[in-house]
């Protein structure tokens, strides 16, 4: 139970794909304009991660070493299109919303990063468990960052509106270059209260 634990800690905190790792940008960058967005987009991640992690570690032992990655993007492309798939079917709307992000989870350096990292040499459950945590990690990033963006830049949550009346919206916000702005800031202070203390734990 603890190294599971461990597992998870490390997947959502001191070794988060965004803040830690600083992959799977461009995706946090591009739809974190609205919570709704990145809470679809973070649990595709989580759902293709997972599952991708548990069914490259249950076939590891089988998959010639030559053509390892390719089985690894064949795999991470079939749970892909599951999500893709099920988007078009019950939310269309939010398919045509996130458009191409969708399938760019196929090439999400996250993704190949667990299989590759953790997947290819360690169990089923504990693969799966590890690529969970990352999902999680990362829709947790996206969440952080889209609250600010949203919230500013609409004057809403999850399309509710919250803020008084005369509220004028940051338009910069819901723009690319608002996601630069708000990102980097989580970053430092993670790295500043989490990473510090860890290194001092050290």
């Amino acid at each position: 139970m603890k190294k599971y634990m461990k597992i998870i800690k490390d997947g959502i905190i001191f070794d988060n794909p965004v803040l830690i790792q600083v992959i799977g940008i461009c995706s946090a960058l591009a739809v974190t304009n609205s919570m709704l967005n990145s809470l679809i987009m973070g649990l595709a991640l989580v759902f293709t991660t997972a599952f991708s992690s548990l069914l490259i570690s249950l076939l590891k032992d089988i998959t010639p070493k030559h053509i390892r990655m390719v089985v690894q993007v064949f795999i991470i492309s079939f749970f892909v299109i599951i999500v893709d798939l099920f988007l078009r079917a019950f939310m269309p709307e939010m398919s045509k919303t996130l458009g191409a992000y969708v399938g760019l989870i196929i090439t999400n350096c996250i993704i190949m990063g667990r299989a590759e990292g953790f997947a290819i040499s360690n169990p089923p459950i504990a693969s799966f468990v590890d690529g969970a945590a990352a999902g999680v990690g990362y829709t947790l990033v996206l969440l952080s960052v889209a609250f600010f963006r949203e919230i500013l830049g609409f004057g809403s949550i999850f399309g509710i509106n919250i803020m008084p009346a005369g509220f004028v919206p940051w338009t910069m916000m819901v723009m690319p270059p608002g996601a630069f702005f708000i990102l980097p800031i989580i970053m430092w202070i993670v790295y500043n209260v989490v990473v510090k203390k860890k290194e001092g734990a050290k």
